[in-house]
């Protein structure tokens, strides 16, 4: 069980000063490490484990959070993870968010092979191709998890899964599912065919309507959804390399959905079909 320090740590400790770096992406993938803010993302990331290693590595917390978030800090300390009383001016400098909450984890980086996940045999999958922004990444990871997904794969011409935003956006399903990171498409596409997954790609102008792919019952099977940039969607290339190309029906006024929101329509609308058809682990089990 790793200790609290009994005073704050000092602003120009090296600890402190190798969290703040951890804000960019080239200092992340130099020491695989990555920041978790606020309690849910700190709660999950102290029960979560790869194997024997603990995920979190270390704690900040000012003395309110502290206090506030006494089961946190245990969890920290059962984990390993060397905790410290910060101040709120460091709490400040080391988050990325302009209201921190007063927690803040250092995180080694937890993505899955892409090969364990094909390993695994995943029923339900999102496959992030071309996504750049990274709250809708870290959105889409969200309601992956919620559907009852088995995994995420983030192709290599998409964001970084540990920008802090998409962290944030994850609000803690980042600890949740593997999530397969830098796949080229075309490995991620045939990988998972391969593994018997049918390959629909969401997109408004897809040739396929979602509703009447329901009604025909075809989406019982194990799957993995395509999602692109939500501004210009996905390229052609992309498109073609797809079993189908499926758009969400807009019955409405509204121009079109973004694309967190297409992704937890298309996702659910898989889940539900799977445990219908009795296939889904993942919903079924809860």
């Amino acid at each position: 069980m790793a200790p609290v320090s009994p005073e704050l740590i000092s602003p120009r400790s090296s600890r402190v000063a190798a969290a703040r770096r951890l804000g960019k992406r080239n200092f992340r993938g130099k020491e695989r490490l990555f920041l978790a803010e606020g309690p849910q993302a700190v709660r999950e990331a102290a029960a979560h484990r790869d194997g024997d290693a603990a995920t979190l590595v270390e704690l900040f917390a000012t003395p309110e959070a502290a206090d506030r978030y006494a089961d946190i800090i245990g969890a920290a300390r059962d984990a390993g993870a060397r905790t410290h009383l910060a101040s709120e001016q460091v709490i400040a400098d080391i988050s990325t968010t302009v209201t921190p909450q007063g927690l803040v984890g250092v995180c080694r980086f937890l993505d899955t092979p892409f090969e364990q996940v094909l390993a695994a045999r995943p029923r339900l999958v999102a496959v992030l191709a071309h996504v750049r922004d990274p709250g809708n990444a870290g959105t889409v990871l969200r309601c992956a998890d919620a559907a009852g997904a088995e995994a995420v794969v983030l192709t290599d011409a998409s964001v970084d899964l540990y920008n802090p935003k998409a962290v944030r956006a994850s609000v803690g399903s980042l600890f949740h599912l593997p999530v397969a990171v830098g796949v080229p498409v075309e490995r991620a596409v045939t990988g998972l065919r391969e593994a018997g997954v049918r390959l629909l790609a969401a997109d408004g102008a897809g040739d396929r309507d979602l509703d009447e792919e329901l009604d025909k019952g075809t989406m019982g099977g194990p799957t993995a959804w395509v999602f692109g940039n939500e501004a210009w969607g996905l390229p052609e290339e992309t498109r073609a390399l797809a079993d189908a190309v499926v758009r969400v029906p807009i019955h409405g006024r509204a121009e079109s959905l973004n694309l967190a929101t297409a992704a937890a329509v298309c996702l659910y609308a898989s889940a539900r079909a799977q445990r219908a058809a009795g296939g889904c682990r993942s919903v079924t089990g809860n």
